[in-house]
């Protein structure tokens, strides 16, 4: 099917539109497991799930030392360029090593620990040795994926991603009915390895191309270069999942197990639609911010996202709050405590959607101290809202405490963004 002229000509329209049709697969299939989860899951088993994508999603950042923007933002800016492209991968070559060792090191050895602090128990411990065994998988998968996104392939991205969750649902649904959770803790801990072997299937040509594998050195050129990323991964990526991790525990120690699991469905229904932006973030705004030095042109394109963007995420937004019943009844089975969070969550995210856009000019820029300050004080203001809010309307409180730090954020970032072009103007 060709797409109509005026998208062809729009690269992000392109994408929006080729990436809208690999979400609405993944909704499909993402309901169908969420309603298999809750259904055969006991209490408290479903927020073992959102530990463990916590984990991996810390774990991410944390085996490759956080350097997947710093690859997206030099790989579209010098693709042309194959000797720095060399520097660039000898780099993320032994960050990834020297991270994947970390990595195991700290699972295997603390297997117990962790286990505890994630899951509540130490039954799970075997589950965090499987994980420490893989890391090297998840650090792969996480620089071939900077690769993709540095050169906008994005093609390559929506069949990657596709044929990797139909494959790994397929697997979470089986290891469900076989092994009840701890089959599912152990489907979702093998998605990495899935990943990178559809990933070679699929993109292996195009990376032969930009990645000489046989020059790859074990030297770190660009290892300053690399480092602010570095930095700034571990505050957006790391402490945002010990933060949520560290709230899940609060709500089930203050509140109860099944209010714990009511707002892991909420935040696991807001990951399923917000990860259609972040594929946008990656493979459109990072490496397009990374060429726009005027503010005029800052401007002209983020009215130009804006334009693209929030008008699907409002409609897409009020189709789920109008649904939300339906969504408790047939896919969140049991959970009716959900129903008041709607409103509270889709107002935030959509505060977050129009905050993160003008934020990744920190990515584009390498404005890591700008980048670290507003991370960290999203996080305390989360942390302290949830906490003080959790006490006087529940699980409730916690979402109005996402809410409300979206909101704070938002008028810090603009101010921050608008001062550096300030200052950029002042230098010229």
């Amino acid at each position: 099917m060709k797409l109509p002229k005026f998208i062809r000509e729009n690269l992000l329209l392109k994408i929006t539109s080729l990436n809208a049709g690999v979400i609405f697969v993944r909704l499909f299939i993402g309901f169908f497991i969420q309603r298999e989860l809750t259904q055969n899951l006991v209490s408290g088993g479903y927020a073992k799930v959102g530990s463990l994508r916590n984990l991996m999603q810390i774990l991410s950042s944390f085996t490759s030392l956080g350097i997947f923007n710093g690859i997206v933002k030099y790989v579209a800016e010098y693709k042309e360029n194959k000797q720095y492209l060399q520097k660039l991968f000898s780099t993320a070559f032994v960050f990834t090593v020297i991270g994947s060792i970390m990595t195991f090191v700290i699972l295997y050895f603390f297997s117990e620990a962790i286990s505890t602090y994630f899951f509540f128990s130490s039954d799970y411990s075997y589950i965090v040795k499987v994980i420490a065994v893989i890391a090297p998988f998840i650090a792969i998968q996480r620089v071939f994926n900077g690769v993709i996104n540095g050169l906008s392939e994005y093609k390559y991205f929506a069949k990657i991603e596709l044929v990797s969750y139909i494959i790994s649902s397929t697997l979470i649904i089986w290891f469900l009915y076989q092994f009840n959770l701890s089959g599912v803790l152990l489907a979702i801990a093998s998605i990495p390895i899935i990943q990178v072997i559809v990933m070679m299937f699929v993109f292996v040509k195009v990376l032969k191309e930009y990645v000489q594998f046989s020059k790859i050195q074990f030297r770190t050129s660009l290892f300053k270069s690399l480092l602010a990323f570095s930095l700034m991964s571990f505050i957006s990526t790391i402490l945002l999942n010990f933060v949520e991790a560290d709230i899940r525990i609060m709500i089930e120690d203050k509140i109860g197990a099944n209010d714990a699991d009511v707002w892991t469905a909420m935040t696991t229904l807001s990951s399923n639609y917000m990860v259609f932006s972040g594929a946008i973030f990656t493979l459109y705004v990072i490496p397009k911010f990374s060429g726009i030095y005027s503010k005029k042109d800052f401007v002209t394109e983020v009215v130009n996202i804006y334009k693209t963007l929030l008008p699907l995420f409002a409609a897409g937004m009020f189709v789920i709050f109008l649904g939300r019943q339906l969504f408790i009844d047939y896919i969140f089975l049991d959970y009716k405590g959900m129903k008041p969070l709607f409103k509270w969550q889709l107002t935030a995210d959509f505060i977050k959607l129009i905050s993160i856009v003008l934020a990744h000019q920190f990515f584009a820029k390498k404005l890591a101290r700008n980048f670290i300050f507003t991370e960290i004080l999203s996080l305390v203001l989360f942390y302290v809202f949830a906490n003080y809010l959790s006490g006087i309307y529940g699980v409730e409180g916690v979402v109005m405490g996402h809410l409300f730090r979206y909101i704070i954020y938002l008028l810090v970032v603009v101010f921050l963004v608008f001062r550096y072009f300030r200052f950029e103007n002042q230098n010229n």
